[in-house]
């Protein structure tokens, strides 16, 4: 049984997932890059171990209570416990502007398909990992969640007024409750829980405007994967900058 840290991150074929994947796997862990497409997650599993990083592709579709049991079973098996593990996966449905108030047209269909991914797969497989994160030293939940998700921002007069993809927006901020929540149920215990908003990135959601690159909104997620003894939890940050719920 390895030594090294052990991390799973969700959605880790490409964008966000992949880079964070990269930067952790950099700082001598093992990361197992959960995707939903076997192909998509070979192929980034090639990519990072040509550069000499230790990644392992699992096949693993959030919405999909088999591949959670499996990935589950596999962890314990194999490693039985987990140390990081980053929920990344998540998307907009397509017809959803996020430049746009999508509050008064969006559909019954469009808010489950984007909770099944964003908010309902997070918790299920976090509710299954739990028990190996337990067993790690200093286990770690970063949840990627958004600036979107901000209530407290949304409430405001502001620049963000006109981003409210309602779907998107509700799950994450569904997100954060969980965040608080867990990092509650789990007070005294080693394991912090902390949200992270990434940026406006360079990715298939956030578009080729977007003014930061992958490298660097991955940062976040891998600073709170990393946090020491005294780092926070139960807290949304961006970068090392709190941000309001």
């Amino acid at each position: 049984m390895t030594k090294k840290k052990i991390a799973l991150v969700t959605g880790a074929n490409k964008g966000l997932g992949f880079e964070t994947s990269r930067q952790l796997a950099r700082q001598g862990i093992r990361v197992l890059l959960g995707c939903r497409n076997q192909e998509r997650g070979k192929a980034a599993e090639t990519k990072l171990r040509e550069e000499g990083l230790d990644v392992e592709f699992i096949l693993l579709d959030v919405t999909k209570s088999d591949h959670i049991h499996q990935a589950a079973r596999y962890l314990e098996e194999k490693y039985n416990r987990l140390d990081i593990h980053v929920n990344n996966a998540g998307i907009t449905y397509p017809g959803e502007s996020l430049s746009a108030n999508s509050t008064e047209t969006v559909s019954p269909k469009v808010l489950r398909k984007t909770f099944d991914v964003n908010f309902f797969g997070l918790v299920e497989l976090t509710q299954a990992l739990l028990p190996l994160i337990k067993k790690s030293t200093a286990g770690r939940v970063v949840n990627i969640a958004s600036i979107l998700a901000s209530l407290s921002i949304h409430s405001q007069d502001n620049g963000m007024s006109q981003f409210k993809p309602f779907a998107y927006d509700a799950s994450k901020t569904a997100v954060n409750a969980f965040t608080i929540h867990l990092a509650a149920a789990l007070k005294g215990t080693n394991i912090k829980v902390n949200s992270a908003h990434p940026g406006w990135v360079k990715t298939d959601m956030g578009g080729e405007q977007a003014p930061m690159d992958v490298a660097e909104g991955a940062k976040t997620a891998v600073r709170l994967a990393l946090l020491g003894p005294d780092g926070p939890t139960g807290k949304f940050f961006h970068f090392e900058e709190e941000l309001a719920w």
